[in-house]
């Protein structure tokens, strides 16, 4: 599906229910470790909107996040040594997950309770609580988008080849461009906006240069449309850039960065209704995220003639 928005994004700020209300008493804390990256210090947009979601949940009966920025795997499970210790949480969010994932099966010997978001061929080994992330259809989607425009060299970087998530994009950006008779290209980043400049740098400076570019991420699609604009290329007469994720970055951006939006705030309080649930004693389960949206606004557009 895709949407062509002139107006500012309003939030769903309540969830469905999905679940009978938890039998838990006394507020609950979330906690979550975030890692961050050698050009990027701080919280992405993506989880500064989840953790927003988390928040809002569980502010209702005075629960809160508890969240901690790790430089290595080390780093991140040195934390859940110490909250398990302390007792200072209730259960952890895990996410952005690799291969052969040891993380669970820590936090299960720790006792920590666990919830898992990522992607759903993926997310039923662990035996835990999964919010499905389905981001095998969602590529699929961005390169019917592109090739509808017209646009048959496509672009993409990508994020970090170690998560699971990138490998399923990779994956599905491979059969989507084979199935539509495309020609594409991929260069890895690190989600930092800086890796977005080079790699769009990278993309463009062959002789078959991309029409169209996709970003795992919104950061690093401003970079690509930092460098456009340093090259002097017109976006998106020229050249078209899909970002991944929504935020408050890609509407203020100029151009307004075109999208695929999943309601990042949602998943963050579903997130918090399924740890209340596992926190009352019911079975971990799983539930399926809403479908992305293609959001078309200022960066693309059909191919330049010729």
């Amino acid at each position: 599906m895709v949407i062509r928005e002139d107006v500012p994004v309003r939030h769903n700020d309540t969830v469905p229910a999905l679940f009978d209300p938890p039998r838990q008493s006394g507020p609950v804390v979330i906690g979550t470790v975030l890692r961050s990256s050698p050009r990027f210090r701080g919280v992405e947009p993506f989880y500064a909107e989840f953790i927003a979601g988390l928040e809002d949940t569980l502010r209702v009966t005075n629960g809160s996040v508890l969240v901690h920025i790790a430089d290595s795997l080390d780093d991140e499970i040195a934390s859940y040594r110490r909250w398990a210790a302390s007792g200072h949480v209730s259960a952890i969010v895990v996410h952005d997950l690799t291969e052969n994932d040891a993380r669970t099966s820590i936090l299960h010997d720790l006792g920590l309770p666990a919830l898992v978001l990522g992607d759903p061929l993926h997310t039923s080994k662990t035996g835990v609580a999964t919010l499905e992330v389905d981001n095998f259809e969602a590529v699929t989607l961005a390169v019917h988008y592109a090739v509808e425009l017209g646009h048959h060299r496509i672009g993409r970087v990508a994020g970090p080849a170690q998560l699971v998530h990138t490998g399923v994009r990779s994956s599905s950006f491979a059969q989507a461009i084979t199935a539509n008779g495309a020609t594409a290209q991929t260069v890895t980043g690190d989600y930092s906006e800086q890796s977005g400049f080079d790699g769009t740098r990278e993309l463009l400076s062959g002789p078959e240069r991309p029409t169209m570019i996709l970003f795992d991420n919104d950061l690093m699609a401003l970079g690509g449309l930092a460098y456009a604009r340093q090259a002097g290329l017109a976006v998106p007469a020229e050249l078209s850039l899909l970002a991944w994720d929504d935020s408050s970055l890609c509407r203020l951006s100029t151009p307004p960065l075109s999208v695929m939006r999943r309601d990042v705030h949602w998943l963050g309080a579903a997130a918090a209704e399924m740890v209340r649930e596992l926190l009352a004693g019911r079975a971990p389960g799983t539930i399926p995220a809403p479908a992305p949206q293609v959001v078309a606004r200022g960066t693309t557009a059909p191919p330049p003639a010729g």
